[in-house]
Formats: C-alpha cells, sequence, structure tokens
C-alpha cells in the first residue's frame, strides 16, 4: 500500500529521534565554529605582530612567494573531506583579512567593476584589499608610480589571442616593477535580463569576448548582429538597459549588473586563460620558482645580433619560456624584445646569462623577478 503524504518518510514529518541528532550534531558544529573563530583570532594577531616587525624592518605588506607557498601546502596537506578545491578560495580570504590588519592594500585593476580583470585581482587580494578600478592599462602603470595604489593587476597574454601589446608598451617605458603574476580560467556566458535566447536580437562584447565564442555564437545565434564594446563590463551594463541585448561576458559581470545566464562556458576552448602581471615598487626576494622578466635591444646592422643574445642563456641552463617583439617607437623596422626566462636574477646562472646577452645586446633592463603563480596560487585557475 502506498504511504499516504502524512506518514511519508520523504514528507518532513518530525521524528524525535532524528531531531535529536541534528540538535547533537548542530551542538557539535557550533563548538567548532567557536573553535574557529578562537583560532582565527589567534592568527590575527600573530598577523598583526608580523606587520608590525615589517613596519620597523621597512618590508613590503604583501609577498607572493609566501602566500603561493602556504596555499599550495595546505592543498597538498588536507586530509579532507573538505574539499581542496575550496581551500583556495576560503584562505585568500583569510589571509586578505589578516593582511589587512598590517596596512590595509589598495590595487588597481583594469575597470570598470565585473572585468574578467577585477575577477582575477579579487580572488587574488580578496575581499579586505581595496581595488581601484582604472583605464587604459598605462594608467595602472601610473598609478602604481605615483604611489596612489601599493600593487596594480595588467593583462599581458592570453591562451587563445596572445599578448597584450598596450602592457608591453608600456613595460618598455614605465618605471615599475614586475613582483608577481597570476592565471584565470576565463568562462564566458551569454547574459542578458530574461535569460530567454528567442528574446536575444542582438550581442555585445568586447572584440576579444566576440572573438573567442565565435564557435558557439555561429552555431546558436546565426546572424545576430555583433555589437563591439570597451570591455565586457560595458557589454553586461548595456544588456542590462537594453531588453534585446544579450552579453558575452563573465559571470562577475552578470553578478554586477543584475543578468541572467542565456547559456554557460560558451568559449571556443577550455583552455582558455589569461595571466596578469602584478606591479609594484618592491622587488622580490628570491623564492626558488621565480620567474624574471627582462627587455632588450640589438643592432639591427649587427649580423647574428639576435643569436648572440639568445645563445647565452641555452648555454647557461636557463630556460627561456617567452620571446615577444615590439616596434621600437620612433625607429621604423627597429624591435624591442621581452624575454620570459626561469629563474630569479639573483640566481648564479641568470647572472651569468643576462650579463653574457647584456653584452651581446644594444640595451637591456630588467623588469623584475617574482614567484611563478603555481596550481594553488593561481587566481581562478580550477
Amino acid at each position: 500500500m502506498a504511504r499516504s503524504p502524512e506518514t511519508s518518510p520523504a514528507s518532513g514529518t518530525d521524528d524525535p529521534k532524528i531531531d535529536a541528532e541534528l540538535a547533537t550534531l548542530r551542538t557539535e558544529i557550533d563548538r567548532v565554529d567557536r573553535a574557529l573563530l578562537a583560532r582565527l583570532n589567534e592568527r590575527a594577531a600573530l598577523g598583526q605582530q608580523v606587520g608590525r616587525l615589517k613596519s620597523r624592518a621597512g618590508r613590503p605588506v604583501f609577498s607572493a612567494a609566501r602566500e603561493r607557498d602556504l596555499l599550495a601546502a595546505l592543498c597538498r596537506d588536507n586530509p579532507g573531506p573538505f574539499p581542496t578545491d575550496a581551500i583556495e578560495p576560503v584562505f585568500r580570504e583569510i589571509i586578505s583579512a589578516t593582511r589587512a590588519l598590517e596596512s590595509p592594500l589598495r590595487i588597481a585593476y583594469l575597470g570598470p567593476e565585473g572585468t574578467f580583470a577585477h575577477e582575477a585581482t579579487r580572488r587574488y587580494f580578496g575581499a579586505a584589499a581595496t581595488l581601484v578600478a582604472v583605464s587604459p592599462i598605462a594608467e595602472i602603470f601610473a598609478a602604481v608610480e605615483r604611489g596612489e595604489v601599493e600593487h596594480g593587476v595588467a593583462p599581458v597574454e592570453n591562451t587563445t589571442q596572445g599578448v597584450v601589446t598596450e602592457t608591453l608598451d608600456t613595460l618598455a617605458t614605465a618605471q615599475v616593477g614586475l613582483c608577481g603574476e597570476m592565471l584565470l580560467r576565463v568562462s564566458y556566458q551569454l547574459l542578458s535580463r530574461s535569460g530567454r535566447i528567442e528574446d536575444v536580437r542582438s550581442v555585445a562584447s568586447h572584440p576579444q569576448g566576440l572573438a573567442q565564442c565565435r564557435i558557439w555564437l555561429d552555431r546558436h545565434l546565426p546572424g545576430i548582429e555583433r555589437i563591439e564594446t570597451p570591455s565586457t563590463a560595458a557589454a553586461a551594463r548595456l544588456a542590462a538597459a537594453e531588453p534585446g541585448v544579450a552579453a558575452v561576458a563573465g559571470a562577475a559581470a552578470g553578478e554586477t549588473y543584475g543578468l541572467t545566464p542565456v547559456a554557460r562556458a560558451i568559449e571556443d576552448r577550455r583552455d582558455n586563460t589569461t595571466r596578469f602581471l602584478l606591479l609594484g615598487r618592491q622587488t622580490a626576494a628570491p623564492s626558488g620558482q621565480d620567474l624574471t622578466c627582462a627587455v632588450f635591444t640589438v643592432r639591427k646592422t649587427q649580423p647574428g645580433a639576435l643569436h648572440g643574445l639568445l645563445e647565452p642563456f641555452a648555454r647557461h641552463g636557463v630556460n627561456l619560456t617567452s620571446i615577444q617583439s615590439r616596434p621600437m617607437p620612433g625607429k621604423p623596422f627597429e624591435y624591442l624584445f621581452f624575454l620570459d626566462l626561469e629563474g630569479h636574477r639573483e640566481d648564479a646562472n641568470v647572472v651569468t646569462a643576462l650579463g653574457e646577452a647584456s653584452a651581446a645586446a644594444h640595451s637591456y633592463r630588467v623588469l623584475g623577478s617574482f614567484p611563478r603563480a603555481s596550481a594553488a596560487g593561481e587566481a581562478g585557475v580550477p
């Protein structure tokens, strides 16, 4: 015989035994929460002591290597059942709040609010940092140079669209160093007010957003007008104002502008990732897992000049992870060569290789050495 709704266990009928067990478990959870709160305050007090020591020694509040290694160790040592994927965002906020007790941080990023740069910066520095939206990219560098912010976050390359030339061009002349990097897995959504694909009359996004979702848009919205906007956040703002417009943007933009997803994960490539550089005025100490960025020029009339520049790195066992060229302003068909190499500028083999490469170059400048992003330390990498 079928159970009546009044007697079915699925109906939520009170069961004194279950209620008693739940009450006991909730009491235990409350006890653990109080213990967590006490340990958080203990950690905060230790952070304050660290802040006072750093202040006396003139050391920076933020240490990319320390935070990277701490998060990696916590993920590695997690016995479960707390999910390892949740450790990084939870401890990012704990670190952010504790760091703010040492000294509040102001971070400039490429705005407006709701961009992928905003999402990467928020995930990396946590809610306790003050995030400042600026535009264009050169203004991020300028804000750091003027001392208006402690750090800046600038996009430098994307696995689908390649390098961000504006960032490289600004790096060449900016009087600011590099002290970290972050990676953000970029996933696009189609966002609108109604969340219904049949209501979409046009699609708006930054040109890169449209390009990175071209296959999905061609398949599901053929012939629909595509509108280019200065940023994905600007597209989301337009979609919030116009019922027939859908935006190609990130989840953060949808939350910021109150939009509903029409479709999720519409990017053409699932490995779509953007790398951001962290700008600062202080040099990062060696961490054992570092990257050094440098920019060189060579005499174009000298045969083998580029070979002479690159050969010392191979001979001294220094791996080059990236080589990019950009035109030199005011010098037609002459180029700046940006090199990313494994190791810190203070490492013996890097010192030797840079010295020999600089002898073969017309000019060079080290832009910075900094800790590489790791699996636990990457902003937004799932």
